[in-house]
This record gives structure tokens, C-alpha cells and sequence, in this order.
């Protein structure tokens, strides 16, 4: 599993924290592990689907790096849709976050607010 600091090998991604808890998807294999693991796991899930280019984006990303730790209990996905191109092709807006129970997408939000966001991670904690 990748951290946060080598993500994307854009400068937007380098100085956040070192954080264990996000899981960095680099390719579409293993965005497509990455789903089939969801799918098995009974855990609660969100995927923050961004772009290294969005300025909204990489705002955000701290703050959900930082989320990731005060709700262990989901897991915590980072897909770059630039680097994920086929398995991300129908997401339209950036961020764009789906939260995933049992293994299927109960939830969506689109755009950054860490308010909101926080909001929805504990609806589905």
C-alpha cells in the first residue's frame, strides 16, 4: 500500500502528512483489486475519486487524510482519475467520494466541504 506522500508524483500530493490509513490506487488493476476488496469485505468504505490538476481536490485531501484517522473503522481509498482511467470513466465531477457497506455503493457526494464530509463519514460509521 502506498502512502499519501508519493501519490501521483504530483507536487500537489507531497507534502501532506504520511498517512497509513489512505489507501493510494495507481493503476486501473488496482483500482479493479481495490473494488473486488471492497465487495468481500463487510467493513464500511470511501473512495475520494480526484485529479492531481483539481485545485478543489487538493484542498481536500488533508482533511481526508486527517478523517481517515478519526473513523478507523472505514477504510479510506484515494483513486486519481488521470492515473485510473478506465475504471474511473464514469465519474464526472471531481472530488467525488462513494461510500461503499457490505461490499456495495450506498452513498455519493460530489465536491470538497470537510463539514460535509465529516457528516457523511459518520452517517456511515
Amino acid at each position: 500500500m502506498e502512502d499519501a506522500r508519493g501519490m501521483a508524483g504530483s507536487d500537489n500530493f507531497t507534502m501532506l502528512p504520511l498517512n497509513r490509513r489512505v489507501k493510494i490506487v495507481t493503476s486501473d488493476s488496482k483500482m479493479e483489486e481495490t473494488l473486488q476488496s471492497l465487495k468481500s469485505s463487510k467493513a464500511p468504505a470511501v473512495i475520494n475519486y480526484g485529479a492531481s490538476w483539481c485545485r478543489i481536490c487538493s484542498q481536500i485531501l488533508p482533511s481526508f487524510c486527517q478523517l481517515s484517522n478519526e473513523f478507523p473503522n472505514i477504510s479510506f481509498v484515494y483513486a486519481d482519475i488521470d492515473e485510473c482511467p478506465e475504471t474511473t470513466q464514469n465519474i464526472r465531477y471531481t472530488p467525488t467520494f462513494r461510500f461503499f457497506r457490505d461490499g456495495e455503493r450506498v452513498d455519493e457526494m460530489y465536491g470538497a466541504g470537510e463539514e460535509r464530509l465529516r457528516d457523511r463519514l459518520w452517517l456511515h460509521s
